[in-house]
């Protein structure tokens, strides 16, 4: 019975020193360790001192109710009915213990202390949830709309810097589009000075082909002055089978000088036409013809810069290919850059070695899907590193000065672009290139 006794007062000291720590955990969120050595300390407290020890507390679950003002609704709710379910517990059993049970009240309070107690704080346990569960919600709606509002700004943000952006895009591209306006304003100049490049190019050449028909002109003409005074002195004779024989060798003459002053036409008419902007219109044009034209032109050229020059000129052309429907300017264009570039190669490799025969030969050939017109050369060749750059705009191995690169750009593209074709290079390290245009039949 003693033994009982004494559990059940262990059992009263561990109820109030668990209002003690439940009510300091519910204040500052965890336990220190002296809190869990005092629990085991006070089972061996003295029994006169239990009662000290419930006023203890029940002033510490006071002064924490005090405190909490300031703390959550839900928190404060749990401390003040704990405070008071300890306070009411503790006065019943303070009561058990005294001397005062004769009152019917006290016996009352004595009795139901412990029940009352719980109640209160079962309730006050109850609220705690429901405050707690209120404050949760709130404090998710808080977050919620911080949420929001920071996806807001985010947002916000972002539309301000995408305007940035676009703003930005549109000054980078306003600047591109300028400059790309001025490129193609570049480019077209320095086409232009491409064309006059071969244009001059050409110059001597033309001097020279248009020399030799005013030459025969000059002659015929000459020849022609001799035989009328002839025939006028065989009039004044009466001989008139002598008149008549001379007056044929003078319409000869005439006919003579009238092909060749047609020639030398030609000539001028040539080199108007390649200096003349293109108008990309096609016409039926006599490819061997024009082929063999450059051909002598530009090496006429070449040897009144250099008289020293001299070069053997080889012409294969097919006669069944009759006219090509091209643009006669663009692809005369080609054809003497060509032909240039083949002279240039050659005269290169003839001032190294004394000994060297240049050869350019031209040809043309007509397939059952192609018109071929080839340019080659028996110069030094082009290394592999160099063919795969050659059709590059601005893209030369000529000294500074001597070129402007645009030359085979140029030409390919009027190959490709403007005539449906093909330009291709097959060359061979010192032995020589060629250059073949393939055009539709």
């Amino acid at each position: 019975m003693i033994i009982l006794l004494y559990i059940r007062d262990i059992l009263y000291i561990y109820f109030f020193l668990f209002c003690f720590l439940f009510g300091y955990r519910i204040f500052y969120g965890k336990h220190s360790k002296w809190f869990i050595l005092a629990s085991i300390i006070l089972i061996f407290i003295p029994y006169y001192a239990a009662f000290a020890l419930y006023f203890f507390i029940a002033i510490f679950l006071v002064f924490l109710s005090i405190k909490s003002k300031k703390r959550e609704l839900s928190v404060r709710i749990l401390l003040y009915s704990l405070t008071l379910s300890y306070i009411i517990t503790a006065t019943g059993l303070i009561y058990r213990y005294s001397n005062l049970t004769d009152d019917f009240s006290l016996r009352l309070i004595m009795v139901y202390s412990d029940t009352i107690g719980k109640a209160i704080l079962f309730l006050g346990m109850l609220a705690f949830v429901a405050y707690r569960m209120r404050e949760k919600n709130e404090d998710m709606r808080q977050n919620a709309m911080e949420l929001v509002k920071v996806e807001a700004e985010k947002s916000a943000l972002i539309t301000s810097q995408n305007e940035k952006l676009e703003l930005k895009v549109k000054e980078r591209t306003s600047e591109l589009n300028q400059s790309l306006e001025e490129l193609k304003a570049t480019q077209s100049q320095l086409i232009q000075s491409e064309k006059m490049a071969s244009l001059g190019e050409l110059t001597a050449g033309i001097a020279h082909e248009i020399q030799n028909p005013l030459n025969f002109v000059n002659n015929f003409s000459e020849v022609s002055n001799e035989l009328v005074d002839e025939m006028n002195e065989e009039l004044d004779k009466g001989d008139l089978e002598e008149v008549k024989a001379i007056s044929l060798d003078i319409k000869q003459n005439l006919e003579k000088i009238n092909h060749h002053g047609k020639r030398a036409d030609n000539i001028v008419k040539g080199m108007l036409q390649h200096s003349r902007s293109s108008s990309g219109t096609k016409e039926p044009t006599d490819i061997n013809a024009l082929a063999d034209e450059y051909l002598r032109l530009a090496y006429h050229g070449l040897r009144a810069k250099d008289k020293s020059f001299n070069a053997e000129l080889i012409t294969n052309f097919d006669e069944s290919i009759g006219k090509v429907n091209i643009v006669p300017q663009d692809m005369g264009r080609v054809i003497l850059n060509l032909i240039t570039n083949a002279f240039y190669a050659v005269n290169e490799k003839k001032q190294r070695d004394v000994n060297f025969k240049p050869i350019v030969s031209v040809s043309t050939k007509k397939t059952d899907e192609h018109i071929t017109i080839s340019v080659s050369d028996n110069g030094d060749g082009i290394p592999e590193k160099v063919k795969e750059k050659i059709f590059q705009p601005f893209f030369t191995t000529k000294p500074t000065g001597q070129g402007t690169g645009l030359g085979l750009s140029m030409s390919y593209d009027i190959v490709t672009k403007g005539h449906d074709g093909n330009l291709k290079v097959e060359t061979a390290e010192k032995k020589g290139t060629t250059f073949i245009i393939e055009l539709p039949n």
